[in-house]
């Protein structure tokens, strides 16, 4: 069975940052896209980043020159490298993936159970 896990968030000051991974397992046949979303209350989750298999990167336009995505393709892990937090970038992070399983011959998308991001002033 195929999991993706995130790890790395936790609670930073304004202007700080952190790196969130997000790990694929299982028997995974291949991964096409990967993702990072958030959620912050009483808002619509919304995109932050998405990385293709050949590294194509695409980010949300406030976003753009403060958050880097990345992706380890031997580890089928990607990460999301977060500078100069603000407050406002508080939210539930979490990771999806485009993902062929050894028992199918399709992609199904995958969510990670979130990890919290907290930005203090």
């Amino acid at each position: 069975q195929v999991q993706v896990v995130e790890s790395g968030g936790g609670l930073v000051q304004a202007g700080g940052s952190l790196r969130l991974s997000c790990a694929a397992s299982g028997s995974i046949s291949s991964i096409n896209v990967m993702g990072w979303f958030r959620q912050a209350p009483g808002k619509q989750r919304e995109l932050v980043a998405i990385i293709t298999s050949g590294g194509n990167t695409n980010y949300a336009d406030s976003l753009k020159g403060r958050f880097t995505i990345s992706r380890d393709n031997a580890k089928n892990t990607v990460y999301l490298q977060m500078n100069s937090l603000k407050p406002e970038d508080t939210a539930v992070y979490y990771c999806n993936a485009d993902i062929k399983d050894s028992t199918r011959t399709h992609l199904r998308n995958y969510w990670g159970q979130g990890t919290q991001v907290t930005v203090s002033l």
